[in-house]
């Protein structure tokens, strides 16, 4: 069926698209209100050396000299960053920090990737936190911070590294204020609209197509009530002629019967 067709068809069974639609328009509005609008904060950190250096001086008359730890970037930092990221990924972290599975709290400390094989590509450390509420987006952010500061000089001590020597975290971008993410839903309603659409769709098509067979039942009935024969078609009849008539014994009216 063409476009045009399909608009007849809409417009003759407007009685069964309008409450349909208004219906799917109805459950988006349920759905809508249903999934919880959602606050994302986010933070950056960067491991930064000591001025004086990763090593301590063999003698202690001749100190390192001081450096830019911004300046002082090398891959050791990328690989304890990678680390940390590991380690604050793990589940039992999360159970720590009170992002369970299934609850309305997580977080995800990554470089800034998606791609695993790239963590080890910088010093930085991406922190991004999601919560039903606001205050709750910028609380695990906090933790999440404070919590891989803490891992970095638990790893320092355990290796004993000279207190000197320990890498420090630098928090570039603070927590960021949470914003409302409403995606989710937006994509819930949208999908809730489309459905409604084509279930409106379908049902009129349905609709016009049992039209069309009780129409045809009932005209079916009428004739074997009658008797009739049903009509003619457009080609029947013109292959009807007067030699036909002749040839059955039968004269074209009006000729008198000639003696």
């Amino acid at each position: 069926m063409d476009f045009w067709g399909t608009i007849l068809v809409l417009f003759r069974r407007w009685y069964i698209v309008m409450p349909t639609f208004a219906l799917s328009l109805a459950i988006a509005a349920g759905i809508y209100s249903t999934i919880p609008t959602t606050y994302i904060s986010s933070a950056v950190l960067i491991l930064t050396t000591p001025t004086t250096g990763g090593t301590l001086p063999s003698n202690p008359d001749v100190p390192n000299g001081l450096t830019n730890p911004m300046l002082n970037f090398d891959n050791g930092l990328s690989v304890s960053a990678s680390i940390l990221i590991t380690v604050m990924g793990t589940p039992d972290m999360a159970v720590e920090l009170g992002a369970v599975e299934g609850g309305d709290t997580s977080f995800k400390v990554t470089n800034g990737s998606s791609n695993l094989e790239s963590l080890a590509t910088g010093p930085f450390l991406f922190v991004e936190g999601e919560s039903a509420s606001a205050e709750g987006a910028l609380d695990i952010v906090t933790r999440v911070l404070a919590r891989t500061r803490r891992e970095l000089f638990d790893r320092q001590q355990v290796v004993k590294a000279p207190r000197a020597t320990y890498i420090t975290t630098y928090e570039a971008v603070p927590p960021t204020t949470p914003e409302a993410q409403r995606g989710r839903k937006l994509r819930a309603v949208a999908a809730a609209v489309g459905v409604g659409a084509v279930v409106s769709l379908c049902a009129a098509f349905a609709a016009e197509s049992f039209g069309q067979a009780r129409r045809a039942r009932r005209r079916d009935d009428e004739r074997d009530r009658t008797g009739d024969a049903p009509p003619a078609t457009a080609e029947e009849a013109g292959r009807a002629s007067p030699d036909a008539s002749a040839s059955n014994g039968r004269l074209p009216a009006g000729d008198p019967v000639r003696r």
